[in-house]
């Protein structure tokens, strides 16, 4: 794919050589356009040596292959990272002053705006209304994180992480369509990764589920328009996604607490965490010692059933017109496949959605793709085709909208 991807002139500037990177060692065609101002922050000959191709700023350069017209004619996706203020408002208006925005006018393939401004800049009645006339204009504008900004301010204004950008616009080549803002003013309550059950302080019983399809559903539903909030149980290694309230758990008794008090006025909630069906009757209160005294066995006892409990408090009136999503991790036995468990879950369960992952070595858990099936209460049956699991998340979320609605 011919991506372009666009540098605006802020301090975030060089996140964006990170970005160019994850798009050039997944085999893309990469040209990057920045700023004049960009250049202030990073030269560049490090653009050119992340991209392998020659970078300019201006529409006079290389004149004979008119570039302010075939770049953008050309791109597969634009990704504009980090998108200043400024250059927001030069591209709601349609000016065409340098190469950047002469390509954006020409460009008739998705186009992704990664914001990065101070707090103060980002909630401005002027930039506000700019981010709304981009939408219009079929723009994808993502939401910015929070946190550090230049010097000691914090708050909202932070560019998201290349990782994150690049998941995003990579979903958009997935998808074939724009990333619709369905969710505005939604309230959606994510849970995901596995719950850990302590046999003493060291040990503990766990799953191999590394909260990353949780995560996407949490970071896609932030940048469908919803607040979200992701309850998180044992995600190493993941960042909180921008613009999403994260609250994180051990147990699968901190999580019920967490899901209990989250749901409550949530228009949805969607339960990705693998919750451990059993824990320890006994937990010891220092280490199990090799030799004298070991167990030879664990006394089990089972967990509360969270997604059946969030269907029962919806039913005795707890929570009112609360849409409800589960996860199944199935595998197929000599008594019946993965559907046929997965349809027997979903009658027991009484949720409105259930996504079906059929489990095993490289399968589901651990990984960066998924597949399986969407099963509804109203006998509808979906599959879901093999893809990154930002796209298995946006399906979800497709099917979740006219529940809401």
């Amino acid at each position: 794919m011919r991506i372009v991807v666009g540098v605006g002139g802020g301090i975030a500037a060089y996140k964006a050589c990170s970005l160019v990177r994850k798009f050039t060692e997944t085999g893309h065609h990469v040209r990057v356009i920045p700023t004049e101002s960009a250049l202030q922050f990073v030269g560049k000959a490090t653009f050119e040596a992340l991209s392998g191709n020659p970078v300019h700023t201006g529409v006079f350069a290389d004149v004979p292959e008119v570039p302010h017209v075939r770049l953008g004619q050309e791109a597969d996706l634009v990704v504009i990272a980090p998108a200043t203020a400024d250059l927001m408002a030069r591209a709601a208006m349609g000016r065409a002053d340098d190469l950047l925005t002469a390509t954006l006018l020409t460009a008739r393939c998705p186009v992704v705006f990664a914001p990065a401004m101070h707090t103060e800049m980002w909630e401005h009645p002027a930039t506000r209304a700019n981010v709304r006339t981009l939408r219009e204009h079929g723009a994808v504008v993502i939401e910015p994180a929070s946190g550090r900004l230049t010097g000691a301010d914090t708050g909202a204004g932070r560019l998201p992480e290349a990782e994150e950008i690049f998941a995003l616009a990579s979903l958009l080549l997935e998808r074939d369509d724009a990333i619709p803002r369905d969710l505005e003013g939604r309230r959606v309550v994510v849970s995901a990764g596995g719950t850990r059950e302590p046999l003493d302080p060291v040990r503990f019983l766990g799953n191999r589920s590394s909260g990353k399809q949780g995560f996407a559903l949490a970071r896609l539903a932030a940048q469908r328009g919803a607040r979200v909030t992701l309850i998180a149980g044992n995600t190493i290694g993941l960042d909180a996604p921008a613009s999403v309230e994260l609250v994180h758990v051990t147990t699968a008794e901190q999580l019920r607490v967490a899901v209990d008090k989250h749901a409550t006025g949530a228009d949805a909630v969607i339960m990705a965490a693998a919750v451990a069906d059993f824990r320890p009757v006994n937990v010891a209160a220092a280490k199990i010692k090799k030799g004298a005294g070991e167990p030879n066995s664990i006394e089990l006892t089972k967990t509360e059933d969270i997604l059946a409990g969030l269907v029962q408090a919806r039913r005795d009136g707890r929570l009112t017109g609360t849409a409800i999503v589960g996860f199944a991790a199935e595998t197929g036995d000599e008594h019946g496949d993965v559907l046929t468990y997965a349809r027997a879950k979903l009658k027991r369960k009484g949720c409105d959605l259930l996504v079906v992952n059929a489990v095993g070595e490289g399968k589901a858990f651990e990984v960066d793709h998924n597949d399986g099936w969407l099963l509804g209460a109203d006998g509808t049956e979906q599959a879901l085709d093999h893809g990154s699991k930002a796209l298995l998340a946006s399906r979800v979320l497709d099917a979740l909208g006219p529940l809401l609605r």
